[in-house]
């Protein structure tokens, strides 16, 4: 069976072309550009055989979605411009789609942080459900963010990992963090969640120690003590903040 990869991007010009030299065992690649980009990802992109589809920009959800309409192919695989599959991936791929057991499969991944792989604190195995059956799949539109796809059946999970590029940098790390906030937030506000005077200390305490203790973070050194405190910090204390603003303007 075949089977298509579809890349979101928005300039990315300095790593679409190893992003895709990485998927050249696909039998098709398809850029899903957003309209807002303005640097040479689609030239780099055309120039080696990808389809480049421009789109424009909802919330990932949604960008997703529509890139699920766009496979000539029944098996899609959704990788991110920063993220990298081995030919033993590809090779692993197209074994399981032709077994016909499951409509999808979770791969794991293996994030690179700050030039260090980070293999605890809830960063790895990392599972991400991205090898879909296009036909069967929708994704779940109140998250637009840290999306989610929902197959019409069962999923099974993958042995090669899918190698993420993710923070080259501290600073890169705090200014993604910053966009997710309101994203998060909103999603919290919807559940319906009020927070308590005290859930400004208690949730960024029980998030360090979930990463820190529980996941181990420690075995990764400085680098699993920086990340979890700052994770602690963002999806702890700001979105709490964030929340707390929401409800306030009501």
């Amino acid at each position: 069976m075949k089977v298509s990869v579809g890349v979101l991007a928005r300039n990315n010009e300095a790593e679409i072309a190893a992003c895709l030299e990485s998927v050249a065992w696909a039998d098709e690649r398809i850029v899903i550009l957003d309209t807002r980009s303005t640097d040479r990802t689609a030239k780099i992109a055309e120039s080696m055989g990808a389809r480049v589809v421009v789109h424009r920009f909802e919330d990932f959800a949604r960008q997703r979605e529509f890139g699920l309409t766009q496979a000539s192919n029944e098996w899609l695989f959704y990788v991110d411009s920063d993220e990298r599959a081995s030919r033993a991936l590809g090779q692993e791929i197209r074994r399981v789609i032709g077994q016909g057991v499951f409509s999808g499969w979770w791969v794991p991944r293996s994030n690179v942080i700050w030039g260090q792989e980070i293999r605890h604190g809830g960063w790895y195995p990392d599972y991400q459900l991205r090898l879909l059956c296009a036909i069967d799949t929708h994704y779940d539109m109140e998250r637009p963010v840290h999306e989610i796809p929902l197959i019409a059946g069962e999923a099974g999970y993958l042995q090669e990992p899918l190698i993420h590029y993710n923070y080259a940098t501290v600073r890169q790390f705090v200014r993604k963090q910053r966009q997710y906030i309101d994203y998060e937030a909103q999603i919290l506000y919807d559940r319906g969640t009020r927070p308590h005077v005290w859930t400004y200390v208690t949730q960024p305490i029980r998030e360090f120690w979930r990463r820190y203790v529980r996941l181990k973070g420690y075995r990764d050194g400085l680098h699993g003590l920086l990340l979890c405190a700052l994770v602690a910090y963002y999806y702890g204390f700001r979105v709490t903040v964030r929340l707390a603003q929401k409800l306030a303007s009501d």
